[in-house]
């Protein structure tokens, strides 16, 4: 397999966080790195809210929140703000999406990461039953049973809400 990244299937902390807990998973590689989350969703026989995005926030103090939301969906700027008692929250740039979790942008998931964050969860990523998202390697996915991500996730402090608002509709 060529090298997509920092890590490689067999390398990516993400994967192996997944073995050492006993999750089952699948691992999709796509023919290219996805241009759209739709494309991804398809390419993998899923439907769009099956693709769980990882979004790295940084707070006005340079602490760093990684936000799960489901396909389709987008952060609720105003609710994320008051959830986390802050006035102001900033999307982490490339570079320090790379430094905080260890994968770069296309690639992240909530596991194995370079430093530790705060992990928060729109609560409707866990509806579906079988859900993909970043492997730690660009252009590969993990699919896996929800209940299980959500199971692994909860032991690191996981915090589940409504964060996000389907895209199109006012926040």
């Amino acid at each position: 397999m060529t090298n997509r990244g920092p890590y490689t299937v067999e390398t990516s902390p993400l994967l192996a966080a997944l073995r050492q807990a006993g999750v089952p998973f699948r691992v999709f590689v796509h023919p290219a790195p996805p241009k759209t989350l739709t494309q991804a969703a398809q390419e993998r026989g899923h439907a769009l809210h099956q693709v769980v995005r990882s979004i790295l926030f940084r707070d006005a103090q340079h602490r760093f929140v990684l936000l799960l939301l489901p396909g389709g969906y987008r952060a609720d700027w105003p609710g994320l703000r008051r959830y986390l008692g802050q006035r102001r929250l900033t999307l982490a740039t490339p570079d320090e999406v790379l430094a905080v979790t260890g994968y770069p942008i296309g690639a992240v998931g909530p596991l194995g990461l370079r430093q530790p964050v705060r992990l928060l969860a729109d609560e409707r990523v866990f509806e579906p039953e079988e859900i993909s998202m970043g492997s730690g390697v660009r252009g590969v996915a993990v699919i896996l049973r929800s209940a299980d991500l959500r199971r692994v996730l909860a032991a690191q402090g996981l915090e589940v809400g409504r964060f996000g608002v389907r895209q199109g509709e006012p926040a």
